[in-house]
């Protein structure tokens, strides 16, 4: 293990007179605990800590934080307490000091389609600013993240890269398919289908009943499994972290190694900032795109890289989008779950092959002290037969899905996810519903027909406020069997459950004046993911003139939502609440 052992007398205050002095080019194992408990008028603080389990020996051992976001209010995070213990275990092991702490998490799945969803972005950035919080005002010298439910990811990794100390993020694991393989997304698809009359209520009932069998985040490549396969791919979780079922031997002693990790990074002068380059970046948009992941990732890694202090845009997706294939035959649009890629190795053989074939960075560097070339140069092929992940040679899709137009309907730009199974052009008359709620009651209601373009307005991250995810409203869409029939526009965004001919994160938003405000029932719409174009069929003059006539909608709302809408930036940038500001000095603290 990676253990420390300094004189107990530098931080017990027992004798002042010994004070800690860093020999030439030595790594400091605590550079921060130490100005929290060393010394003679530290004695409050070692006092408060000794109430909480502290001894005399854990004053001279490096602090490591394990910030869990257990909740018993979602499947997502339900398990994460015991995971936490695990990590903490591993620190302690490992020669540090863990201490448990808690942040918050929200349930997408519960609050989709309802006035709570807009606090679920919102959340991503309470669960940064929390973590930065704790373990700057409690001096922890490195730390773990644990997260489950969509928005514990990003967030997590938020606060990883601007606290730039020694951190590794674990991610809770995928949940096992309910009955008949059922998930989530089944249930949701499953309320179209009944109001379309193509199923009963009592088969309505059985599907709620066995779609969700225990703990774990939703089964496909959705936003959870998406974006803790981009983090593995940014360096900041151990190898195989992202593929791994929440409940199982693996993903318990991925949590403990996961705590030794940390200990090891202090030792090494490890951080995160070290690990998460431009490059990093590109091996994260990579991945995402191979395994047909979720809109939202555009958005998450755009809010990483800012607080990484990497310049990333959304042009850059479209120029790695260019090169790399869709290689993952994985739901929503796919057939198969996670637990089922998990089967057969998860995704380091469908790393291995993207590093083979020259699509990933090799050289860089992640939390296991080696690069990423390193890591996989033990990774196995997929059995033979296999058909959840195909060859580069014969890709379900050449180029990526993830689409990034512009136009005079997304002038900043809008992400499209476009599998090619509901084609690659679509052009319809605007159906427009300010919010969600009235677009769903449309679908489901049978309003909403074939050939319409579904305009839902101002659900941006200022509008809203909180960008909602449209699940409902998709799965409704896909339950009626209009898929492949009708597209959906928004300046909300997408579950990683959504799938269809969906077009989000248009911007400007509608709240602050952008084009898709001014739309109108009836405006011809075409979107064209070859051309990576949205634009509606109106001369400038009469977006002009529509534009003079536009009055701001002002959300009535208090509290965390309109804090959030003062500051939250455009989706074009991650939709972040802070500022990019300057690099702050790599030294450590003296």
């Amino acid at each position: 293990m990676y253990g420390f052992s300094l004189d107990r007398r530098q931080t017990t205050g027992i004798d002042t007179t010994v004070t800690h002095k860093q020999t030439q080019n030595q790594i400091d194992p605590r550079p921060y605990s130490r100005q929290v408990v060393d010394g003679v008028t530290r004695a409050p603080a070692r006092a408060m800590l000794r109430a909480v389990g502290f001894k005399d020996a854990d004053f001279a051992k490096p602090q490591i934080g394990i910030a869990s976001t257990w909740a018993n209010l979602t499947p997502c995070n339900m398990h994460i307490a015991e995971l936490a213990r695990e990590a903490a275990a591993g620190a302690d092991a490992a020669g540090g000091k863990s201490v448990l702490f808690n942040t918050i998490t929200v349930s997408d799945g519960i609050s989709m389609g309802s006035p709570g969803m807009r606090y679920s972005l919102v959340s991503r950035e309470v669960i940064a600013d929390s973590i930065e919080t704790v373990v700057g005002a409690e001096g922890f010298d490195g730390f773990v993240a644990i997260g489950g439910c969509d928005k514990n990811m990003p967030g997590c990794a938020m606060a990883i890269a601007r606290l730039d100390r020694p951190a590794v993020f674990v991610y809770g694991g995928t949940i096992r398919p309910g009955a008949q393989r059922r998930d989530i997304v089944t249930v949701f698809e499953a309320v179209g289908a009944r109001a379309a009359g193509t199923i009963s209520d009592e088969r309505l009932a059985e599907v709620e009943r066995t779609a969700i069998p225990g703990p774990g985040s939703c089964g496909g490549m959705y936003t959870a499994n998406t974006m803790a396969s981009a983090i593995e791919a940014l360096g900041l979780s151990l190898p195989g972290s992202s593929a791994q079922d929440a409940v199982s031997a693996e993903k318990r002693a991925d949590c403990l190694r996961a705590g030794e990790a940390v200990v090891k990074l202090l030792s090494q002068g490890i951080r995160p900032r070290d690990i998460l380059t431009r490059k990093a970046f590109e091996n994260a948009i990579t991945v995402v795109i191979a395994l047909g992941g979720s809109t939202n990732a555009v958005l998450h890694l755009l809010a990483i890289a800012n607080d990484a202090r990497i310049k990333l845009t959304l042009d850059d997706f479209t120029r790695i989008g260019r090169k790399v294939p869709v290689l993952a035959d994985l739901r929503p649009s796919g057939r198969y779950l996670m637990s089922e890629l998990v089967a057969i190795g998860g995704i380091q053989p469908l790393m291995k092959m993207l590093l083979d074939g020259g699509l990933l960075h090799g050289q860089c560097l992640t939390v296991t002290g080696g690069t990423l070339a390193e890591n996989l140069a033990g990774a196995g092929a997929y059995p033979q037969g296999q058909d959840i992940v195909l060859p580069l040679s014969r890709p379900l899709k050449a180029e990526s899905h993830l689409v990034v137009l512009h136009g005079n309907v997304a002038p900043e730009g809008a992400v499209a996810k476009i599998t090619g199974k509901e084609g690659e052009t679509f052009t319809g008359r605007a159906r427009v519903f300010e919010g969600e709620e009235r677009a769903t009651e449309a679908i489901l209601a049978g309003r909403v027909r074939a050939g319409d373009v579904v305009v839902i307005r101002n659900e941006g991250p200022k509008g809203g406020p909180g960008m909602r995810e449209m699940l409902s409203p998709t799965g409704a869409i896909i339950g009626r069997g209009l898929g492949d029939k009708v597209a959906l526009i928004t300046d909300g965004r997408f579950s990683g459950g959504s799938h269809g001919f969906v077009v989000g994160h248009i911007a400007p938003e509608a709240a602050v004046g952008g084009p898709i405000g001014l739309l109108r029932n009836g405006d011809r719409i075409t979107i064209d993911a070859l051309k990576r174009q949205i634009e509606v069929d109106l001369p400038a003059s009469e977006l002009r003139r529509r534009r003079a006539a536009w009055k701001p909608r002002r959300p009535a709302v208090r509290g965390v939502l309109a804090k959030y809408a003062q500051l939250v930036s455009s989706a074009s940038t991650g939709a972040v609440t802070t500022g990019s500001g300057e690099m702050p000095s790599r030294s450590r603290p003296r």
